[in-house]
């Protein structure tokens, strides 16, 4: 099902993931749409119904999956993440007066609040994300004029991949294009992900704002995270998709044990600077640092810090070998990264080491690990085309039998970043 505006990777989001289920158990979506023109036609269409004339703009931005590089962003290391054919939709007009109509589409609700005094909503906490990228948009100098707007979105609920960084993205674009702002696509991601921190509330990295604004079709985007230099990596997907497995499982300890991990890491650099006294994130840590120092760190520190380290290493790889086109290198490394997650940082949970389990019986499935966060959400495996239907069919028999949890699972395509489409 499509929604907008909320990836249930933390706690606020999975709290209003089981309030939409509640309020509309039967509902999957009020758009249903296959290709982008269908999308489009749908959008006009329920745009003309609530506001009783055409848009005047569409954007649309897209979700992401991170192929490897986990818990790294925010140790100021490297991420090898695509944006995928999931997106949000914004259709939008302007109107008079200083008021911004928010209706999502997938609620049926609409949201709106005055440009000159906007507050969080409590209520319709979806809007927030608008409310946000208004809020900073207009206390960086630049002024917004009164606008309608139609929000939709097809990336699935709760599955981890970043439908909050894509509404931010598709709402700042929108209010760039409509108020002809020189907003740079930096200073457009920088700005998406300061409303989700300070406005929304949500501790994110940059990542999912900088993908969704800034892929590119048939290829990844290697971001190093702390200078925010990023290149293109070729992603040729001929002969294999990437297939994202939703376990089903709520994610109820993310929330503590991610600011948890993220303690532990800083930690981890405080002790090594007695010994490494320039670092400044465990992405100026080396294996050969870390080996010659681990031993003086606490097991549980030693532990969360060669995840990072080799997390990291393991980007660099993965970068080489997708430019050379070795898949089965890159299926390896994405292997070698579930073991980490799993046995060294620790996040990994029984659903997803399950799903990875069976991805791996099959022929045909050159690598398959855990994305995200981690305790729930989803893996992520690169399959050749014509084991796809194995793994599918797998997946749905052996998976509800073991867990009593239903999977989905969702066979993705690299895609352009953020774009205007009408």
């Amino acid at each position: 099902m499509g929604y907008v505006g909320f990836d249930s990777s933390n706690p606020r989001e999975d709290y209003l993931s089981g309030l939409f289920h509640k309020r509309y158990p039967n509902i999957k979506s009020l758009i249903f749409a296959e290709s982008m023109d269908e999308k489009i036609a749908g959008i006009k269409s329920r745009f003309y119904q609530v506001y009783q004339r055409e848009p005047e703009l569409i954007v649309a931005a897209p979700g992401r999956v991170n192929l490897i590089g986990e818990h790294t962003d925010y140790n100021d290391g490297f991420v090898l993440p695509i944006a995928i054919d999931r997106h949000i939709i914004i259709a939008s007009a302007p109107q008079r007066g200083n008021k911004i109509h928010l209706y999502a589409a997938n609620f049926d609700e609409i949201s709106v609040f005055r440009l000159d005094d906007i507050q969080y909503d409590q209520k319709d906490r979806w809007s927030n994300y608008q409310r946000g990228i208004a809020k900073l948009i207009q206390e960086s100098g630049y002024r917004l004029r009164g606008t309608k707007m139609v929000i939709w979105g097809d990336i699935p609920l709760g599955a981890g991949l970043s439908s909050s960084a894509a509404v931010e993205v598709a709402t700042a674009l929108t209010f760039r294009i409509a108020n002809d702002l020189p907003l740079s696509e930096l200073e457009l991601i920088k700005l998406a992900q300061r409303a989700e921190n300070e406005f929304v509330g949500v501790n994110c990295g940059i990542m999912d704002q900088f993908v969704s604004c800034l892929g590119k079709k048939d290829n990844a985007l290697f971001l190093d995270c702390r200078s925010l230099d990023y290149k293109y990596v070729p992603l040729k997907t001929e002969d294999f998709k990437v297939v994202v497995c939703n376990t089903g499982k709520r994610r109820e300890l993310i929330g503590s044990e991610y600011n948890r991990r993220r303690e532990e890491c800083r930690e981890g650099v405080r002790l090594l600077r007695n010994y490494l006294p320039g670092i400044e994130a465990l992405r100026d840590v080396s294996s050969e640092d870390l080996r010659i120092h681990k031993g003086s760190l606490p097991a549980v520190i030693a532990k969360r810090c060669e995840h990072v380290v080799s997390e990291n290493q393991r980007v660099l790889q993965s970068v080489q070998a997708l430019a050379g086109g070795e898949t089965e290198e890159f299926g390896r490394l994405m292997n070698q990264s579930q073991t980490s997650l799993r046995d060294l940082f620790q996040v990994s949970c029984e659903e997803l080491d399950l799903m990875v389990e069976i991805a791996r019986g099959v022929d045909g499935v050159l690598g398959s690990r855990m994305t995200g966060a981690g305790f729930g959400g989803c893996t992520i495996s690169l399959v050749a085309n014509e084991a796809i239907s194995e793994l599918e069919k797998r997946i749905l028999k052996i998976y509800p039998q073991k867990t009593g949890l239903r999977p989905e699972i969702y066979v993705c395509q690299s895609e352009d970043g953020a774009r205007r489409i009408f």
